[in-house]
C-alpha cells in the first residue's frame, strides 16, 4: 500500500493505491476529511481497430451507504443514475477524454465510486482527482495528471474548496480542472460578476491544481506501472497522394458552401466517390480514404480560419451571425419564444405552477426540492438525423443544466414571485451553441410569461484554432468549428456580469493569455446578442397569460397554522373542497393561494381570515349568541372566537334576566371591552348601541 498526501486549504487531501481493487489496471482512494471516492480504471488488452472515435466510457456512482442511507423505492437499491451522477461523470471525462494519445484504441471503463460522503462537499472533485491518478500509476497511456477544486467567493475573498455551508455564501462556485501547465476545463455559476474577478478566480484555482498534480506524480514514482506501447496507425502514402489528388480542390469548395446541410452533402458526396474510385475487388481501404479525408478537411478549415481569416460561412473571427427572435408564438402556453441565431433553433416554452410542482430531490445530502427547472431536448430532426427516442442523454442533461445555472441568478426569489418555473427548450434546428441559444429563449421567454426578472440573460461560444504560435479566437462558433477546433468556451451573463461559465478543450490546456482574449471577445459578442434581445421584449408583461395559474399571498401568525390545517386536516381540506382552490401553507406562517379565478382565491382568503382572525380592543363587531347563562352570555364574533357579555352590559337598563333582552341564536352588536392576558375576552352590547347611536346623530 502507497499513499502520498497534500495539504488543500488545511484539508488534507491523501491519496492511496495497492489495497483495495488491485485487479484493475489503475485503482485510488482519494480521502478527504469523511468523503472517501474509489477510482479504478481498466483498458482491453487488445486494440480496437477501424473506430473513429475513443471508446472511453468513465462513470461516477454515489452508494446511499456513504451517507448512511437506504435507497428509497420498492426495490431499495441504487436504479439509474441520478442527475447528479450524470453531471458529475461527465466533469471527469471532459478534462481526461484529451489528454489520451492518439493511436490507443483499446476499450477503457473508469468508475468513480464514493464510498463515504461527508460535509466537506468535494466528492466531485476526488472523482476527478482519483480517477486522473488512477490513470497516472497505470500502465493505459496518458498524458496527465490533472488536478481539480472547487473555488467559491465569500464577500470578496476566494475560497478553495468551500464545504457545504460555505457554498450558500459564495457568489462565484467554479470547478476547475486542469495539468501544471494549463487549465483543462471550468464549469460553474456565478452571481453577475465581472471578467476581471473571473480571471483572477482561475489563476488562483490553478495554483492549487498544480499541486496536486505534483502530488500525483509523486505517487506515479513510487507506485506506477510501466506504460502500454502506443502504435500510431500508419497510412500508405501512395493512398494519401491518390484521395489528395482526387479531393482536395472538391473539399476546399465544399468548405466554403454556407449552408450547413448543402455543405455536408456535398462532403458526403465527395467521400463517397473518392472511396469508389480507390476501393478495388481485393482491398477494401475505406477506413484509411475516410481518415486522410478528414484530416484534409481539417487541415482546410482551420488553414483558411489562421491564413486567410475566413471562416466556414464567411464570417469575420468576432462576427456573430444572424439574430431573430419572436415571443408569445403559442396560444396556450404560460410563455414561449423562438429564438433564431443562423441555423440554430431554439423553441423555449415556460410553464408555471404551484408548490405542488416543485421537484423533490432525494441525495446524499438530504431531501431537498427545486422550484426553478430548465430541460434541454435535442431531437434528432433537428440536425438532420434518424434515431430512436430515448430518455435525455448525457449530452442533453449536461446542457440543460448549464442553461439552467445561466438563468437561475434573475428568477425572482420565492417570496417575490412564488410558482414553481419550468422551462424547456426544444431544438428545432442545430448548427452550434444550442445551448447558448437555450439560455437566450429562455430568457425571452421568462420575460413573455411575465415573470418579473429584471434584465435578459444571454449566452455565447466561443472557439479557438491554435497552430504553433499562431492563434485564432472565434465568436460563435458553428458546429463544424467546435468539431475541428482546439476550444469549446461558453460564457453567459447579463449586462452586469456573468452567471455560468464552461469550458473545454481538446488540446493540452489554455494559456492565460488566450483565457483573457476570449473572454473579453465573448462579452463583447454577450452585449450585442442582449441589444438585439431588448429589440424584441425589453421587460416582463404586466400580466400572466390567461392560462397560468393565479398565486395570492396572506400572512398568517405561526400560532395560527394549527387552526387552519384542523385535526388531521379537515379545516384545510375543507376550504379546498369548498373553493376549488390549492393551499399551500409554510412554517413561517406564509400561505399561497393558487386559484384559476380571483373570486375563488378571495373566497378561500376570506375564510382563512375568518379562522384566523384575533379580536381587536375597541372595536365592534356583528357576533352571534352561543351559550345563555345567569351572569351573562357568550357570543362568538367571529368562527371560533368567543367573548363573554356580561349580564350588566347587554342593556343601559338594569335588567334581571339576559333573555329579556336577548336569546340563543340572535346576532348582536358587541364592542370589546378587554383582551386579558390569557386572551379571554369582555363585551358590552350597551357600549356598542352607544357608540352607534353617537354616529347617527353625527
Amino acid at each position: 500500500m502507497k499513499n502520498v498526501k497534500v495539504d488543500v486549504r488545511g484539508r488534507i487531501l491523501k491519496l492511496e493505491t495497492g489495497k483495495i481493487a488491485k485487479q484493475a489496471d489503475g485503482a485510488v482512494v482519494a480521502q478527504c476529511g469523511d468523503s472517501v471516492v474509489l477510482a479504478t480504471i481498466v483498458a482491453e488488452k487488445k486494440e480496437k481497430k477501424g473506430l473513429d472515435f475513443f471508446p472511453l466510457t468513465i462513470d461516477y456512482q454515489e452508494k446511499a451507504y456513504a451517507a448512511g442511507k437506504i435507497p428509497g423505492g420498492f426495490f431499495k437499491r441504487e436504479g439509474r443514475p441520478t442527475e447528479k451522477e450524470i453531471l458529475t461523470s461527465r466533469l471527469v471525462d471532459r478534462p481526461i477524454r484529451p489528454l489520451l494519445p492518439k493511436g490507443f484504441s483499446s476499450e477503457t471503463q473508469g468508475i468513480a465510486n464514493v464510498l463515504s460522503y461527508g460535509d466537506e462537499n468535494i466528492a466531485d472533485i476526488l472523482g476527478i482527482i482519483s480517477m486522473s491518478a488512477a490513470f497516472t500509476i497505470s500502465d493505459i497511456p496518458f498524458n496527465g495528471p490533472i488536478g481539480a477544486v472547487r473555488i467559491g467567493r465569500i464577500a470578496g475573498s476566494f475560497v478553495i474548496n468551500p464545504d457545504m455551508k460555505e457554498v450558500e455564501e459564495c457568489d462565484l462556485n467554479l470547478i476547475v480542472a486542469g495539468t501544471e501547465d494549463a487549465i483543462m476545463m471550468v464549469e460553474g455559476e456565478s452571481q453577475e460578476i465581472s471578467e476581471h474577478d473571473l480571471l483572477e478566480a482561475l489563476d488562483v484555482a490553478h495554483q492549487e491544481v498544480k499541486r496536486i498534480c505534483a502530488a500525483q506524480k509523486e505517487l506515479q514514482s513510487i507506485a506506477g506501472k510501466e506504460k502500454r506501447p502506443v502504435t500510431t496507425p500508419v497510412i500508405n502514402e501512395d493512398l494519401k497522394n491518390a484521395v489528395t489528388a482526387f479531393s482536395l480542390e472538391k473539399i476546399k469548395a465544399a468548405i466554403t458552401i454556407p449552408d450547413k446541410m448543402r455543405r455536408q452533402y456535398v462532403l458526403d458526396e465527395t467521400l463517397k466517390e473518392v472511396v469508389e474510385k480507390l476501393n478495388t475487388d481485393e482491398t477494401d481501404f475505406t477506413m484509411d480514404i475516410a481518415t486522410v479525408f478528414n484530416d484534409l478537411e481539417k487541415n482546410l478549415v482551420r488553414g483558411m480560419i489562421i491564413n486567410e481569416n475566413v471562416r466556414a460561412d464567411g464570417r469575420r473571427r468576432d462576427e456573430i451571425r444572424k439574430i431573430s427572435a419572436e415571443v408569445g408564438i403559442l396560444p396556450r402556453t404560460h410563455g414561449s419564444a423562438l429564438f433564431v441565431r443562423g441555423e440554430t433553433q431554439c423553441l423555449a416554452v415556460v410553464t408555471l405552477g404551484t408548490a405542488d410542482d416543485e421537484q423533490r430531490i432525494d441525495s446524499l445530502d438530504g431531501e431537498s426540492s427545486k422550484t426553478f427547472m430548465l430541460h434541454y431536448n435535442f431531437p434528432p430532426f433537428s440536425v438532420g438525423e434518424v434515431k430512436r427516442l430515448g430518455s435525455p442523454g448525457r449530452r442533453e442533461i449536461g446542457h440543460g443544466m448549464l442553461a439552467e445555472r445561466a438563468v437561475k441568478p434573475i428568477i425572482p426569489s420565492k417570496a417575490e414571485f412564488p410558482y414553481t418555473i419550468r422551462i424547456v427548450s426544444d431544438i428545432l434546428e442545430s448548427n452550434g451553441s444550442s445551448s447558448m441559444a437555450t439560455v437566450c429563449g429562455s430568457s425571452l421567454a421568462l420575460m413573455d410569461a411575465g415573470v418579473p426578472i429584471k434584465t435578459h440573460v444571454a449566452g455565447i461560444a466561443m472557439g479557438l484554432i491554435k497552430e504553433d504560435e499562431k492563434i485564432i479566437i472565434l465568436t460563435d462558433i458553428l458546429g463544424l468549428e467546435d468539431h475541428l477546433g482546439d476550444m469549446d468556451f461558453k460564457v453567459t451573463g447579463t449586462e452586469k456580469g456573468i452567471t455560468a461559465f464552461q469550458l473545454d478543450t481538446k488540446i493540452s490546456g489554455i494559456s492565460r493569455e488566450i483565457m483573457e482574449k476570449a473572454i473579453e471577445q465573448a462579452r463583447q459578442g454577450r452585449l450585442y446578442i442582449l441589444g438585439k434581445m431588448n429589440e424584441t421584449i425589453n421587460a416582463p408583461r404586466e400580466n400572466l397569460a390567461p392560462f397560468a395559474p393565479r398565486i395570492y399571498t396572506m400572512q398568517i401568525k405561526q400560532d395560527k397554522i394549527r387552526d387552519v390545517i384542523g385535526t388531521g386536516g379537515k379545516v384545510i381540506r375543507g376550504i379546498v373542497e369548498q373553493t376549488g382552490v390549492k393551499i399551500d401553507i409554510q412554517d413561517s406562517g406564509l400561505i399561497n393561494i393558487a386559484s384559476p379565478d380571483g373570486e375563488s382565491a378571495q373566497k378561500a382568503m376570506e375564510i382563512i381570515n375568518s379562522i384566523t382572525a384575533e379580536a381587536e380592543l375597541g372595536k365592534i363587531y356583528l357576533g352571534k349568541v352561543k351559550k345563555i347563562l345567569d351572569f351573562g352570555a357568550f357570543v362568538e364574533i367571529f368562527p371560533g372566537t368567543e367573548g363573554l357579555l356580561h349580564i350588566s352590559q347587554v342593556s343601559e337598563q338594569r335588567i334581571a334576566k339576559v333573555t329579556d333582552e336577548i336569546q340563543e341564536g340572535d346576532e348582536v352588536l358587541v364592542k370589546v371591552l378587554e383582551i386579558d392576558r390569557s386572551g379571554k375576552i369582555r363585551l358590552s352590547r350597551k357600549e356598542a348601541m352607544k357608540e352607534r347611536e353617537s354616529k347617527k346623530r353625527v
